[in-house]
């Protein structure tokens, strides 16, 4: 059996979901409000190192010398960037699944205005400080959003909250791991402020999850393996994706040792996946396999930093000789 092929014969209509979550997404929300606060791209923006670039303005071209980051943590904010670029089709694609109606809609549009945000601050970070071709990044940029965004799991209201929940949790870990990298004290900040709103964010859809958990246990075990066992993130479809995540990986920055250490066990944990009483036949065999999953991705992320440490300190360039993560 696959897990794609996992199913609760009571699953509930989605729209039933909706209704029966939407006090949850309520009560998720207000805390959401009490606890985010305000803060201002422009502040956290070094708009002293700027200067005018080749073109009408007939400025200075960007040469790679012109950046003080090493290449990894610049693949980990393109990465980041090219993410946050594409939240028209993120806010598409939820908005078709939950409605813009009520407290889902509520949310949804709070969520994208500050995920909008994120992409507002990093691009003006970049240009700024001139660590990032601006040619590459606007091409980039151009071809990630003129792909668009298709869900991971359409039609699957709570395989998505798991994805989301994992993918916030991820993204949080990413920035805050790529500021610590970056060698460069405004960088770290930004990207250590931009991780707050993603903890809050995946306190958002955890906690939302949980109580789908709780209500649904069997379909949402389900789901969950479904979410994680398939799990990626949503730049995947990026040109280039596989080689900026080995460079991103090689680095520490994020590898399959992160992800489990730092995103999957905490996440499991809170959500008492272990111990979660009651389960049928179906939520057991998905138990099951988020165990089995869980237990190779450890493994995997134990013999990728292993040939990392022994391949650091040679020439060359060692992402070739380690497996993507």
């Amino acid at each position: 059996m696959r897990v794609r092929d996992l199913t609760e014969g009571g699953i509930a209509e989605p729209g039933i979901l909706l209704r029966e979550l939407e006090p949850v997404v309520e009560r998720l929300l207000s805390r959401h409000l009490e606890h985010a606060t305000d803060w201002f791209p422009h502040q956290y923006v070094p708009w002293e190192r700027g200067r005018n670039f080749d073109g009408p303005l007939g400025g200075e071209p960007w040469e790679e010398s012109q950046s003080q980051l090493s290449v990894p943590v610049r693949s980990a904010l393109l990465v980041g960037l090219l993410t946050e670029d594409n939240l028209p089709s993120y806010h598409h694609a939820v908005a078709q699944e939950l409605g813009q109606d009520g407290a889902w809609g509520a949310w949804l549009n709070r969520w994208t205005a500050e995920e909008d945000r994120h992409a507002t601050a990093m691009r003006a970070y970049v240009h700024a400080s001139r660590c990032m071709d601006p040619l590459v990044l606007e091409r980039s940029r151009m071809a990630q959003v003129g792909r668009g965004f298709t869900p991971h799991h359409q039609d699957d209201l709570l395989a998505n909250a798991a994805y989301l929940m994992v993918q916030e949790l991820g993204t949080r870990v990413t920035h805050r791991n790529t500021g610590r990298h970056s060698g460069d004290p405004v960088c770290d900040q930004l990207l250590s402020r931009i991780a707050v709103d993603e903890n809050l964010h995946m306190l958002f859809y955890r906690d939302l999850f949980a109580a789908a958990l709780e209500r649904r246990p069997d379909q949402a075990m389900c789901a969950l393996a479904k979410a994680i066992t398939s799990f990626r993130m949503p730049g995947a479809e990026m040109a280039g994706f596989r080689r900026l995540t080995v460079q991103v990986a090689v680095a520490g920055i994020y590898d399959q040792q992160v992800h489990h250490r730092d995103v999957l066990l905490p996440l499991l944990r809170h959500l008492r996946v272990w111990r979660l009483p009651g389960l049928s036949a179906s939520g057991e065999i998905a138990r099951e396999y988020i165990s089995q999953y869980v237990q190779k991705l450890g493994e995997a992320g134990a013999r990728f930093d292993e040939r990392r440490s022994r391949l650091r300190g040679k020439p060359g360039d060692p992402s070739p000789a380690l497996p993507v993560p």
